[in-house]
């Protein structure tokens, strides 16, 4: 269940075709929705400046939006497993586009937190990672490792791509405009998803079927309740929600506190969008690495470099040279979001069924959760000490107790993407 080709280049089969299709529509909408969600980055600060809100309260916007991301998460997975794509993806985009249409209005804290906070939240998770997961898992197999991280790869490009633009419209038309204009591009593309074939994506491989009927044993048609009885389960929910917190109290105020330093605005969100562009490189590449020398020590070897990551942030608060931000796109950005592919990998292989995507769910919803407090507390620390290094080392220190799982769970420490557990 993996693409192939043969002499020449061609593919070799119409379902090869099929899976790379399905692929490519998850990268994008994986890139639309995470990409114009995180454009809040560079309307943080001509929010703050226009509507004279503290720094807690605008970082809470966010927490909001992530927040609801993950709780969400489960009944995405549900209603993915039950409804299908159509229902789901055309009522995500649709819910986006209604959201910044919503935002470009808005007058009051609450109608914020509504449009940009809640409703964008349930539309992200509606395009993101929990369907795509399940869809991924039904097409590909031998490399599913690599699959999936091609997938979250459209979290990367969608920062490298619409941060740096939108930052451009807002510079150039202000705040309002911007989201009105994200709004109506959104609303574009409602018909498009709603008239792609998903009947036939939705149906997965052949071989994905004939496992499902043979009964083969590493097709265990796994339920919520059994996999919420595992040690696994639980360790990545661990992993997912440690790591998500020491993550997002850096990401999110990154842009600020780089022209908080001295960096211009457009610098700033450009060395955004180029951390984000060398996530893609990581993503992808991490995938691959876990699928050659399994989970474990890729893991490992992306928190040191998360860690390293922040210690430049430390070093630019005391010499904002360009030499640092340079180190820190390369070094923080191969990195970011590079466990997000092996967890939700992982989780398709150690729980397979007809409610795959209910299980991911319940595990985006960890780390979607974490991302939220992450994001909120940055927010709380800034306000109380007016410096960023305090969050700086509340991050460092969970994520150096994220990666325990991986190392004390005897189900992670020795799991090999190219097999499936069994119960």
């Amino acid at each position: 269940m993996q693409p192939d080709l043969k002499n020449g280049g061609k593919l070799r089969s119409p379902h090869t075709r099929t899976a790379l299709t399905v692929l490519a529509i998850c990268l994008l909408l994986n890139l639309i929705g995470r990409g114009t969600a995180d454009t809040y980055v560079v309307f943080l600060l001509p929010l703050e400046q226009d509507l004279g809100w503290s720094r807690s309260k605008m970082t809470s916007v966010y927490s909001v939006y992530l927040l609801v991301n993950g709780l969400t998460a489960p009944a995405i997975g549900y209603f993915f497993d039950r409804l299908g794509p159509r229902v789901v993806y055309g009522c995500g985009m649709a819910a986006l586009a209604t959201a910044y249409l919503l935002a470009s209005q808005v007058q009051d804290p609450w109608q914020f937190y509504a449009a940009v906070g809640a409703l964008t939240g349930i539309s992200v998770s509606a395009l993101g990672m929990v369907p795509s997961s399940s869809l991924i898992a039904r097409w590909f197999r031998e490399r599913l490792g690599t699959a999936i991280s091609i997938a979250f790869a459209g979290l990367g490009l969608g920062a490298l791509l619409i941060v740096p633009a939108v930052q451009y419209l807002i510079q150039h038309y202000g705040w309002r405009d911007s989201y009105r204009f994200l709004g109506f591009a959104l609303l574009c593309l409602v018909p498009l998803v709603l008239f792609l074939p998903w009947n036939r994506y939705v149906e997965g491989h052949p071989d994905y079927h004939r496992a499902r009927r043979t009964g083969a044993k590493d097709e265990v048609n796994w339920t919520v309740r059994d996999a919420l009885k595992t040690k696994s389960f639980w360790g990545l929910a661990w992993v997912f929600s440690l790591t998500s917190i020491g993550m997002f109290s850096i990401t999110v105020q990154t842009v600020v506190y780089l022209i908080e330093m001295g960096f211009s605005p457009l610098t700033a969100a450009s060395a955004f969008g180029f951390a984000a562009m060398m996530s893609v490189f990581g993503i992808v590449s991490t995938g691959a690495f876990a699928d050659r020398f399994g989970p474990r020590r890729t893991v490992s070897a992306t928190f040191v470099g998360s860690i390293s990551g922040v210690f430049i942030l430390f070093l630019i608060s005391w010499s904002p040279a360009q030499s640092l931000l340079v180190a820190y796109v390369l070094v923080f950005g191969l990195c970011q979001g590079a466990r997000g592919p092996i967890v939700s990998s992982m989780s398709a292989r150690l729980f397979p069924g007809s409610q795959t995507a209910s299980i991911y769910g319940i595990l985006y919803a960890f780390n979607a959760i974490g991302a939220g407090t992450g994001a909120l507390m940055a927010g709380v620390l800034h306000d109380l000490s007016g410096s960023y290094r305090p969050g700086f080392v509340m991050s460092v220190c969970l994520m150096l107790l994220a990666v325990l799982p991986f190392w004390r769970v005897p189900e992670l420490r020795d799991f090999r993407l190219s097999r499936t557990p069994s119960r």
